[in-house]
């Protein structure tokens, strides 16, 4: 016990500062897809991703669909003159669109991250979530657990876990929608109280990912119930989790006014 006094005592407070502060990623880090030439984009592009992220207009401008993309690299591997990775944790958008890169304005992040920290420290209330899984391969599930690690400690903004949909606040869903758990969510949804903010988390949830919607999956989580925060990355960081639940709450704030 004394080995562990001692050891906190000497390295101080490693908890995050997100979203107060900025969160540097490690080096390496695969953030997010970003198209570095869209123009005049060959059609053999199209075939570099799994998941068919990558699309060409008719006018041959290149896009990625950060929804279906898995950051596999394939395409950055491929074609570095086309595609780059962006060490960036803020990925999520509040509207499906948002994800088709290359976006027509890029927000700032640093009045992004004073407001969140703004509306951190605005919470009247502790907000309640519920994380269901639709399908999931299990990583994504990693990626929340870690939120409540000594480390991000997400409680610290005042976000809880429980079981009990009547009680959340927020809904986290990971995976696919597959057949046999469209029920349950369609029903945890309509018990929980309003205002409710319905996130999708990983791009088997954002997109459906490599399982394509039929009779065995739905596909993605808004071809069930209406998102409001979509996290794509498979699976996303904690941090990014972080803040898609952090957007949520904003637009919870914004109902509750």
């Amino acid at each position: 016990m004394l080995q562990w006094i001692a050891r906190g005592l000497g390295k101080g407070r490693i908890t995050t500062r997100y979203p107060r502060h900025a969160e540097a990623p490690p080096a390496g880090f695969r953030g997010r897809i970003d198209v570095l030439d869209s123009d005049a984009a060959p059609a053999e592009l199209t075939g570099l991703c799994p998941t068919a992220a990558i699309a060409i207009d008719r006018q041959r401008r290149l896009t990625v669909d950060r929804g279906r993309c898995i950051l596999c690299g394939a395409c950055v591997q491929a074609a570095p003159d086309r595609f780059a990775f962006v060490a960036q944790y803020e990925t999520a958008t509040r509207t499906r669109s948002a994800l088709i890169v290359p976006e027509d304005r890029e927000t700032p992040l640093e009045p992004l991250r004073e407001t969140l920290a703004e509306q951190a420290r605005a919470l009247r209330r502790s907000i309640h979530v519920r994380h269901i899984d639709c399908g999931s391969d299990g990583s994504e599930e990693w990626e929340i657990q870690a939120l409540w690690n000594p480390y991000y400690d997400i409680q610290r903004l005042g976000f809880f876990l429980t079981n009990a949909p009547r009680h959340a606040d927020i809904l986290l869903a990971t995976g696919p929608v597959t057949s046999a758990m469209r029920g349950p969510l369609e029903r945890t949804w309509d018990v929980m109280p309003r205002p409710k903010a319905l996130v999708a988390v990983g791009s088997d949830a954002c997109s459906g990912g490599l399982s394509d919607a039929g009779d065995l999956a739905a596909g993605s989580v808004d071809a069930v119930l209406p998102v409001d925060v979509y996290v794509p990355g498979s699976p996303p960081s904690p941090i990014a989790i972080m803040h898609g639940l952090l957007l949520a709450t904003g637009l919870l704030q914004a109902v509750a006014a």
